[in-house]
C-alpha cells in the first residue's frame, strides 16, 4: 500500500517514513503543501498523513482538494494543534482522524491500520479468500492453517489483490502500490512477484487476464 507523507520537518518526515516502509508500506514524502497537491494529482494513495502547518498550501486547503479528488481515502492529521477547537475544526473539515505530535510511532501505525480497515469495510484484520487467510496486522499468510512465509513485496502484491478479489489489478495498478518515488522498478519485476506467489500458494489462485492483468481466482 501507498502513504502520502506531507512533512516539513524533515527528522520527523524520516524518522516516519523509515517506520512505515519497515511496517511494509511504501511512501512518499513531500515537505510542501503544493508537492502534496501535485503528488496526489498524479498517483493514487491508499493513506494520506497532512501536517496542517505546511508552507505555501496549509494541510486544511489540500484536504479540501483531496475530498474532491479522492473522497474516500483515509486522511490523518500530523500536528501540535492540541485544543479542543483545533482538533473539532480539523475534524470537521474532513479529517478522518487526529493525531497530535509528539506521537509515539506504534500508535500512528495502529491509527493507519484502523483507517484502511475502515476504508475497506473490514471488521478484522484479516482477509479471507478460499483457503488463503491473510492476517494484516501480523502481516502472515496462511493455507489451511498452515503458514506461508512471504517476502514484503509479495505480501503487498497479495494484500492488494485479496482486497479487491473480483477487479482486474494491472501491471501499473500493482507497481504503484509496491514502489514509492525514487525506488528502481525492473521491467518484469511484477511478473517474477506474481510466479513466486503462485509457487507458495497454488498457481490456480491467481488468474492471468491475457492482455489487462491478474486476478484472484478460486480452484474449482
Amino acid at each position: 500500500m501507498r502513504i502520502l507523507l506531507a512533512e516539513d520537518d524533515a527528522s520527523q518526515a524520516e524518522s516516519i517514513k523509515t517506520w512505515l516502509e519497515m511496517d511494509g508500506y511504501s511512501v512518499d514524502w513531500v515537505e510542501r503543501g503544493d508537492h502534496a497537491i501535485l503528488a496526489l494529482e498524479q498517483h493514487h494513495y491508499d493513506c494520506v498523513l497532512l501536517d496542517r502547518g505546511l508552507p505555501q498550501v496549509t494541510g486544511d486547503e489540500i484536504l479540501k482538494q483531496l475530498i474532491k479528488i479522492y473522497p474516500q481515502a483515509p486522511v490523518l492529521f500530523l500536528t501540535a494543534r492540541d485544543s479542543i477547537a483545533d482538533r473539532v475544526e480539523g475534524l470537521d473539515l474532513g479529517a478522518h482522524d487526529y493525531l497530535i505530535k509528539p506521537f509515539s510511532l506504534e500508535e500512528l501505525s495502529a491509527r493507519v491500520r484502523a483507517q484502511l480497515r475502515t476504508q475497506h469495510q473490514q471488521v478484522n484484520n484479516c482477509l479471507s479468500f478460499g483457503d488463503l487467510r491473510l492476517d494484516i496486522q501480523a502481516k502472515t499468510l496462511h493455507k489451511n492453517a498452515i503458514r506461508i512465509e512471504l517476502t514484503s513485496r509479495e505480501y503487498q502484491i497479495l494484500h492488494k489483490m485479496m482486497l479487491n478479489p473480483e477487479h482486474i489489478m494491472t501491471r501499473s495498478q500493482l507497481e504503484e502500490s509496491l514502489y514509492a518515488w525514487g525506488d528502481e522498478v525492473e521491467s518484469n519485476a511484477i511478473e517474477v512477484f506474481i510466479y513466486q506467489l503462485r509457487k507458495k500458494i497454488g498457481s490456480e489462485y491467481i488468474k492471468t487476464i491475457r492482455g489487462l492483468g491478474y486476478r484472484m481466482n478460486l480452484p474449482e
